[in-house]
């Protein structure tokens, strides 16, 4: 077994999530090696100034390569052989997987592999590892509750996070290796990915530029706010699963087990806002009116989001709190400095 000082590995450290995962470990005292492989995907320059507010940190030691390399990943392992992992690295996005299906086998099922085959291989005392919301797919019972099934995705990304699922329940039953799936609800905030609706729609009215509303904004989310993520990560990292002694093969819980290690929570605001009051907020912080395009609905979405919180209260006493309203007016001055726009308009 690894010993306490062994540092954290956290992947996808020039990432939304994994950066201020990173930081916030830092800032705690740990050690943390982290891993990214600068995916164009979206803006390398933002992943690159990411990574550089933690290359600063002597706590810090940066490794960049494709964890789908399963050498390169179990080299990772074997020189830095941490003690616990952080997994939040891979191919993100609904609309992407339409025509780069591949791109999400390639990152999210070997690439997640070779974190089972490091976390096996060197007696990991505990893995924390992103799955979504999107998992929930054609369900329509609210709010999404682990208890409920995740059995029918409707995007290429879904279903390979809920495959991801699979295999660490595989993993952890096979090797005793304790695992923790996290659910993500629509994920905001400084730093973000400039994929997603909060970033399109602040530089598209910074801009003048049309924003894509679909389904005539009539649409709800679950914004979460990444500081309520980020807390809820670095909460469960120490609260180690185990077997579920309550859990029956006859009716089993579909987010523990009787016979592994392992675990699966939601982490989402569970307060729902729709579309068009967000894009409201984003207007009010910026101060300027949003020009809207709107568009049918896409191929892979869903009309709501919410999530029940409830079992990673009970774990934790942790519960995500930050409002839109606030957590919009963060990003936005997040993204003024960050572009050197002016205070005002």
């Amino acid at each position: 077994m690894n010993d306490a000082s062994a540092p954290i590995l956290v992947t996808g450290t020039a990432g939304f999530i994994g950066s201020h995962v990173a930081l916030r470990l830092l800032s705690q005292g740990e050690h943390v090696v982290g891993v990214d492989n600068l995916t164009p995907y979206y803006d390398v320059a933002l992943k690159r100034a990411r990574r550089a507010r933690l290359l600063a940190h002597p706590n810090y030691v940066d490794a960049e390569l494709d964890l789908a390399d399963g050498s390169a990943a179990a080299e990772l392992f074997k020189r830095h052989r941490p003690g616990r992992v952080v997994h939040l690295a891979g191919q993100p996005g609904v609309r992407y997987g339409l025509d780069h299906p591949r791109g999400y086998t390639h990152s999210n099922i070997e690439g997640f592999l070779s974190i089972l085959e490091g976390c096996r291989r060197h007696d990991v005392r505990h893995l924390v590892y992103a799955s979504t919301s999107s998992v929930y797919g054609a369900n329509s019972t609210m709010p999404f509750s682990e208890r409920h099934g995740a059995d029918h995705p409707l995007s290429i990304y879904a279903a390979t996070k809920r495959a991801n699922e699979l295999m660490a329940h595989s993993y952890s039953h096979l090797f005793n290796i304790p695992m923790t799936g996290l659910r993500f609800f629509t994920v905001y905030g400084p730093w973000g990915r400039p994929d997603m609706a909060m970033f399109k729609f602040t530089r598209g009215i910074f801009n003048g530029e049309p924003i894509d509303v679909y389904h005539g904004g009539n649409m709800e989310r679950d914004f979460t706010y990444v500081d309520d993520v980020v807390n809820g990560i670095v909460s469960i990292l120490d609260v180690i699963p185990g077997k579920d002694p309550s859990w029956s093969s006859d009716a089993p819980h579909p987010a523990s087990s009787g016979v592994a290690p392992w675990r699966i929570y939601n982490i989402g605001n569970s307060s729902p806002v729709n579309l068009m009051r967000y894009i409201e907020v984003i207007e009010k912080c910026v101060g300027r009116k949003a020009n809207l395009r709107f568009l049918p609905m896409q191929s892979g979405d869903v009309l709501r989001t919410s999530a029940d919180v409830s079992a990673l209260e009970a774990a934790t006493g942790n519960r995500p709190s930050v409002s839109v309203d606030e957590g919009v007016r963060r990003f936005v001055e997040w993204y003024r400095s960050y572009y050197a726009l002016p205070a005002t308009g």
